[in-house]
């Protein structure tokens, strides 16, 4: 897997993530399970839909 996810991208997808989870959690509701997905694509720093959308955030070296 290519990296496609930059840096402060990355810091802003698991900090949406965590507080989605949070949210779910302190409503007691399954959809703060969707909070996942944005914690598990900021780790690993890709993101398949921004491969299918040709998005690429990462810096290159040069």
């Amino acid at each position: 897997m290519k990296c496609n996810v930059g840096k402060t991208e990355q810091i802003i997808r698991i900090s949406a993530g965590v507080g989605i989870l949070f949210l779910g959690i302190s409503f007691k509701n399954w959809w703060g399970l969707i909070g996942l997905a944005p914690i598990l694509t900021g780790a690993t720093r890709y993101c398949p839909a921004n491969t299918v959308l040709g998005i690429d955030n990462c810096k290159k070296a040069w």
